[in-house]
């Protein structure tokens, strides 16, 4: 099974980085370097370690800014790339897509998704979970 994480405001705490608004007007990538971790990632590496272990894949599905200029949705990319590296370091994703703001989530997909945005859990369907449900969801995924 393909197991799906959201970025921002699932496991990164970008909506907790002061000014975001107007760093992302100024297409200042700021708030996705230095947000912090929304969970506890030592815990989610090892669920995650444990996850591929038993042949599940570990995945990010994660948007842009809704706003900005193709240069800075790259350096965007090359942010949550950095992130994910800093603060997962030790888990090799199976795939880490940063796709266009609005890209549907659910389309081509199947599998498990966490997610904050309402609107992508429901087109999601079953199967989709909020970030606080993580750690119970993986849990009895993996029996552990």
């Amino acid at each position: 099974m393909k197991i799906y994480f959201d970025m921002d405001g699932t496991i990164a705490d970008f909506y907790g980085v002061e000014n975001w608004v107007s760093c992302l007007n100024n297409e200042d990538v700021t708030p996705y370097v230095v947000a912090r971790p929304l969970v506890n990632m030592s815990y989610l590496a090892r669920l995650l370690h444990l996850a591929q272990s038993k042949g599940h894949e570990i995945c990010i599905i994660s948007w842009t800014s809704r706003s900005g200029s193709a240069e800075f949705c790259k350096r965007i990319r090359a942010a949550k790339l950095q992130w994910l590296s800093v603060h997962l370091k030790s888990v090799r994703f199976d795939s880490v897509e940063i796709v266009p703001y609005g890209t549907p989530k659910h389309e081509g997909r199947e599998g498990i998704l966490f997610d904050d945005e309402v609107l992508n859990r429901m087109n999601w369907g079953a199967g989709a979970y909020e970030p606080r449900e993580i750690f119970d969801v993986l849990k009895s995924i993996l029996g552990a």
